[in-house]
């Protein structure tokens, strides 16, 4: 069974080119006059880290004690840099060059579509400019508090010394996991383990058609190598571990692939957030999987949570989506707010699901972006309603709930109010249906005073389940088919 583990014990340390991304969004309604290209109104621009500080950033978003080694320029880019990796958490170990600029990315979107890419770059080792010296100083000085290294290679100069960092940190017995450039990986010989794509790896050990061929060329550019394993990132076809134990072959996790980028960033941080958390090689590669099915769904580059990733785990596993313990809530609620979202909460008992149930459930669902619907479990049923109720058991109760496209999660509680439930949570909008006035219902205070709302909505007119009962039992026992 495979179970996310706390990060904040893993201490990583990345090194490689460190990049800003900039993104310009606006719309298109007219070809120019000029040429025959889209005229663009830009109406926002975003930044975010690219590269080796993208490594950094996923593995800072999954709580790892995170410290990055690169180049920038004296430039505002690189200032954008830093202020990126301080509000991220990430510990900036940087060299400022002052006759290289920061390497930036332009991408210039309209309506999800990107439409041009703009590269402002200048390598670091073509002219001498890198400082190999200060680099290697201050990296060596870093690994006295590292569990595991990250080389990311862009291929813009940072890691011309890539053998060296390797060597570094293998004597002090510290695994180095490696992202490729390029087509020679001798450079990277000695490393623990290298992460490329399929098209980088066929790059270097030849074509395999079929998965035989793949496993042969792993296995022989593995011990060529003297790498402890090869992890083969191959798109829709999921990836695939070879190490000296055998190899393992993970399916693809994403439903919907909108973006790839920096997808390999996340899996070679959170392969490392794994193996510096205590995990096996093989359950942090299934980890990385996992992140790399979350962030492809979303555009540019991109980070998986915690929650997302507890999330996904659940799926897999075959676990009913939307059911879920408090702990687990407390979290991904958490992650829901990050990301901007509004809170809906509402409970009750749910016996037999009706009409009126389904019509409050949706009025409460628009009224956010997510519900909560937190259910009383059955002998807290039998103390508020009778020795004759629930007629449904909790499982059956939740298992309909969550069925409803209204819902997103499913709490149980025992008490006989959610109060306690409800103050611990803090929804956004605290929601019950009837006579209730805001001020009586069970939580209301509690969520007025983290500024949220207490709702009442009215019930729909000639449903309750006490009456659907009591019909029943008046129109006696139904005939066998």
């Amino acid at each position: 069974m495979l179970t996310i583990p706390p990060f904040d014990q893993a201490r990583v340390l990345v090194v490689g080119d460190v990049m800003l991304d900039r993104y310009w969004y606006g719309d298109t309604g007219r070809i120019s006059p000029e040429a025959p290209v889209p005229v663009v109104r830009i109406g926002d621009e975003e930044r975010r880290l690219g590269g080796a500080a993208n490594v950094a950033l996923n593995l800072a978003r999954v709580g790892a004690v995170t410290r990055l080694i690169g180049v920038i320029g004296d430039d505002e880019p690189g200032a954008a840099v830093r202020g990126l990796l301080a509000g991220a958490g990430v510990e900036p170990l940087l060299l400022e060059s002052g006759s290289h600029p920061t390497v930036s990315k332009l991408r210039v979107m309209s309506r999800s579509q990107q439409l041009i890419r703009l590269d402002f770059e200048k390598s670091f080792a073509l002219d001498g400019a890198f400082e190999r010296d200060a680099l290697m100083q201050r990296y060596e000085q870093a690994l006295a508090g590292t569990d595991v290294v990250v080389c990311s290679d862009y291929g813009k100069g940072t890691l011309a010394d890539v053998q060296a960092l390797i060597a570094a940190a293998r004597r002090r017995g510290i695994p180095v996991l490696v992202d490729p450039k390029g087509r020679d990986w001798q450079r990277y010989a000695g490393a623990s383990l290298i992460t490329p794509n399929l098209t980088e790896f066929e790059a270097v050990a030849g074509a395999a058609g079929d998965d035989d061929a793949l496993v042969e060329r792993a296995e022989r550019l593995r011990v060529d190598l003297a790498v402890d394993g090869l992890l083969v990132t191959r798109s829709e076809k999921g990836m695939s571990l070879f190490s000296a134990a055998g190899h393992l072959h993970l399916p693809a996790q994403a439903r919907e692939v909108f973006d790839v980028t920096g997808a390999g960033d996340t899996v070679i941080a959170l392969l490392a957030a794994g193996i510096g958390a205590g995990l096996e090689v093989g359950d942090a590669a299934a980890i990385a999987n996992l992140g790399a099915g979350i962030v492809v769904a979303k555009l540019g580059t991109a980070t998986a949570s915690i929650a997302e990733l507890e999330r996904a785990a659940h799926a897999m596993q075959g676990g009913a989506v939307g059911l879920v313990d408090e702990d687990s809530l407390v979290a991904l609620l958490a992650d829901a707010r990050a990301h901007g979202q509004r809170v809906v909460m509402t409970n009750g008992c749910f016996d037999l699901l009706h009409p009126g149930h389904i019509a409050y459930l949706e009025a409460a669902r628009a009224l956010g972006d997510c519900l909560v619907v937190a259910v009383n479990d059955d002998a807290s049923v039998r103390r508020l309603k009778g020795p004759a109720r629930p007629l449904n058991d909790l499982s059956h109760r939740m298992q309909v709930l969550r069925g409803l496209a209204a819902v997103d999660w499913v709490v149980p509680f025992s008490e006989d109010t959610p109060e306690r439930l409800i103050c611990r949570l803090e929804p956004d909008v605290l929601v019950k249906g009837g006579d209730y006035r805001p001020d009586e219902v069970a939580g209301g205070e509690c969520v007025r005073a983290a500024g949220g709302e207490v709702r009442i909505l009215d019930f729909v007119e000639g449903y309750s389940t006490t009456a659907i009962i009591e019909r029943m039992n008046a129109s006696g026992p139904a005939d066998a088919d």
